[in-house]
């Protein structure tokens, strides 16, 4: 996942220093360019990427959570009158 990442980033930046280079290019067309083409697509497939591992991350987190509240409640002795 991480080589296609970087190639991405090489090839924006690449575009980017042209357009920086170019008779008629300018400086700030080379960081729009490089933000528009490499940073925000770069980012939005990174995070979709990852939903998955957030995914399992939140399950395990509410997993853990819940087995937490259970053994805490599973502790407590029995406040009701008759039971012991």
């Amino acid at each position: 996942m991480y080589i296609l990442v970087i190639g991405w980033v090489y090839v924006a930046m690449m575009m980017a220093i042209a357009e920086a280079m170019h008779v008629d290019g300018t400086v700030l067309g080379g960081i729009i360019t490089f933000v528009l083409y490499g940073l925000g697509p770069v980012a939005l497939a990174v995070y979709l990427m990852q939903t998955p591992a957030r995914r399992k991350a939140r399950k395990a987190r509410e997993a853990e959570s819940l087995a937490a509240h259970r053994d805490a409640t599973a502790a407590e002795p029995s406040s009701e009158p008759g039971l012991k």
